[in-house]
This record gives structure tokens, sequence and C-alpha cells, in this order.
């Protein structure tokens, strides 16, 4: 009888001790995420399940091209492109990125522009144009969804503030045909 209390209760400690790691994880480190709508496409589609890896920004800067996960309003997250580093400047010109007056490549873009018959992918603008803003100030971002016809973005809410990140999107793990790393 003894053994019995004495195993049910490392079970029930050892359970408890599964249960604390896992929140520390989903809570610190990384969260489970549905991608909501056409705005990431062609890189993510409408359902895609991603894990955002909180911890990211924790040890360093978001990056160019980063794909991050931000709350966009109390009640909605958004999952964008980085394009804009505080201090930038941005420019659209002929469905060409320029970052501080240089011209950058979207490679992730590529194959998505050579079937846009009708016009530009991304029409022409410039940061001062869309946000008011001469340079990305500094604690924000300037993002873009990667499907730029059909994408709320800084073009439409402004920079987005570093505090409302919540991590890079990292890792797709639904569906299974199309698991793996997030580029």
């Amino acid at each position: 009888m003894a053994r019995t209390k004495n195993e049910t209760w490392e079970w029930i400690k050892a359970l408890a001790a599964a249960l604390l790691l896992a929140g520390i994880i989903r809570f610190f480190l990384f969260a489970p995420v549905v991608v909501d709508g056409q705005s990431m496409m062609p890189t993510l589609h409408n359902g895609d399940r991603l894990i955002v890896n909180k911890f990211s920004y924790v040890i360093g800067d978001p990056k160019r091209f980063d794909i991050v996960v931000f709350h966009a309003t109390e009640e909605k997250d958004y999952i964008k492109r980085v394009i804009g580093l505080p201090g930038d400047t941005i420019e659209y010109k002929d469905d060409t990125l320029y970052v501080n007056g240089k011209q950058v490549k979207e490679e992730y873009l590529e194959a998505y522009k050579k079937q846009t018959k009708d016009g530009n992918f991304t029409y022409d603008f410039k940061l001062l144009e869309v946000t008011g803003k001469q340079k990305v100030p500094q604690g924000q971002l300037f993002v873009l969804g990667d499907n730029r016809r059909n994408s709320q973005d800084s073009r439409n809410i402004g920079t987005v503030d570093d505090d409302t990140i919540l991590g890079k999107a990292s890792f797709r793990f639904w569906p299974l045909k199309d698991i793996g790393f997030v580029k």
C-alpha cells in the first residue's frame, strides 16, 4: 500500500513538473500561431501553423526580412516581414526596394512578381508618404506582407513598435507537406 502511494505521488510530481516546464516554454520561448489570411502569400498560406520563437528577440535585434508576429490590436496579431529597421529610409520604385538609397533584392518575391501581369506587384511609395516619417524611428520597424497587393501592413498601420513583437516565425509544422523552417 505504501509503495502505491509513493508511486502515485512521484507521478503527480512528474506531471506537475512537466506542466510547469511546458508553461515556461510556451510563455517565454516558443508559441504556436495560425496564419489568418492571404497577406503573406506565397511564403505562408491561410491556415498554416507556425512556431514563433519568442527568445530570438531577447538575445538579438530583428533583422531585415525576418518574418515576425506582433500585436496589431488588442484582439489581433499580424504576421509580416521586416523591411525597415530603425534609422532606415524606405522607398519602392518600379517594383524595386530601396533601403537608405540602395537597391535591395527580395528574392523571396521573384517568382510571385513574374506571375503579376497587370502592373507592379508593390506600388511606388516613400516612407514619408505612407507614415509621415523620414526614417524608421528608434524602437520601431517597417513591415510588409509578402502579398503586397493584399496586405494590411506598415503602409496602412504605420511603423510597428518593438514592444509589440511576440517573436520570429521560425518553423512551419502544418500542413505536413510544407513542414520546415520559414524563410
